[in-house]
């Protein structure tokens, strides 16, 4: 007996959103299925907040920095939400969508539980989509984890870091703190 998974449309579950059925449950649409994400343990909360309030005083007006907010990548009926998100500034454009590749410089997420699902799944739903730049904090390891260059659904550029300075795709003068994004 073959097993069939229902997919949803961007459209269907933004849909089951704005009904409210999902308003207790942390999830988000990865290809058209609904995953569950797990609970942030301390670490997770604390290193994405830190970061994020980093990236904020370090970009100024020059981006926006958006914690744990949804993306839309509609080629791929995906919703997900990473744990810090650097976009175009649109000011009340974000009312009206979410940001798409096209507003995106750069996303983080930060694993410890979902560090497969992070360096499987998202980093080929990213790099389908074109998102220049994606890092992944290994929470257990204290490593930052930097994909860029995506061509053909895959990222052709890692690059492991414990300690430095890093510059964004999007901002080459700026200089990142690796030891602030991964909280040693």
């Amino acid at each position: 007996m073959t097993v069939a998974i229902a997919k949803w449309t961007l459209e269907e579950y933004h849909q089951l959103v704005d009904t409210g059925l999902l308003a207790n449950k942390q999830v988000e649409l990865i290809r058209g299925e609904i995953v569950e994400m797990p609970p942030e343990g301390e670490p997770h909360a604390y290193s994405s907040t830190e970061s994020g309030n980093y990236l904020v005083r370090l970009l100024g007006d020059r981006a926006l920095v958006r914690p744990a907010k949804p993306i839309t990548l509609p080629n791929s009926q995906s919703e997900p939400e990473p744990d810090v998100a650097v976009v175009q500034p649109l000011g009340r454009e974000y009312r009206r969508h979410h940001p798409y590749p096209e507003n995106i410089f750069w996303l983080i997420e930060y694993s410890e539980s979902s560090l497969a699902k992070d360096l499987d799944i998202k980093t080929k739903v990213y790099a389908e989509v074109d998102i220049s730049e994606y890092w992944v904090v290994n929470l257990k390891s204290n490593t930052l984890i930097v994909f860029r260059e995506p061509q053909s659904g895959q990222y052709t550029s890692r690059q492991d870091y414990t300690s430095g300075e890093i510059s964004p795709l999007a901002f080459p003068d700026l200089q990142i703190s690796v030891s602030a994004i991964i909280d040693r």
